[in-house]
């Protein structure tokens, strides 16, 4: 979590105004919108981690049947996974992604810090055609790890300089 942190201040300490409006290689987005999506892979992680304790104290069917249903849904989420994330880059705009970037680390640092290996063992079934790096199970310890595969992915992306 410490390197995409220090990553991330170097994308974004580094980009002029009209860097972040420079399109993507490969997406849709401008460079501000996938920065934005990328903090919004972390922003997400309390409320996966919750949806994952939940459905690991349930029978196993029951997190195969939801991931299912969400599979079936995925027209319908990519569109406002797309659309989200060009409306985001207006609210959380680059001149403050790196403070929320700091923000969601530390919380998500803080709160792994007092995981037991017992509950990183704990999962559930997810859909797998939401995302390259969901798998059809995840234990917490694999959704702790997710939003750094998913910003290494999207890192690719950016046309922006890394001097690091």
């Amino acid at each position: 979590m410490e390197r995409a942190r220090q990553r991330f201040h170097r994308l974004l300490d580094n980009a002029t105004v009209a860097d972040l409006r420079r399109p993507t290689d490969g997406t849709r987005w401008t460079n501000e919108q996938l920065l934005f999506h990328v903090l919004f892979g972390y922003l997400i992680i309390p409320a996966l981690l919750v949806i994952t304790r939940i459905f690991s104290r349930l029978p196993d069917t029951a997190s195969g049947a939801f991931a299912r249903l969400l599979d079936a849904a995925r027209t319908p989420f990519d569109v406002v996974n797309y659309r989200g994330s060009r409306l985001g880059a207006r609210i959380i705009p680059a001149s403050r992604m790196a403070v929320r970037f700091d923000q969601v680390i530390s919380a998500l640092q803080r709160r792994l810090d007092r995981e037991p290996d017992s509950a990183l063992r704990r999962g559930m079934h997810y859909p797998t055609s939401w995302d390259p790096f969901f798998t059809s199970y995840m234990t917490l310890y694999d959704i702790y790890r997710y939003p750094a595969q998913h910003f290494d992915f999207h890192s690719r992306q950016l046309t922006l300089r890394d001097p690091g």
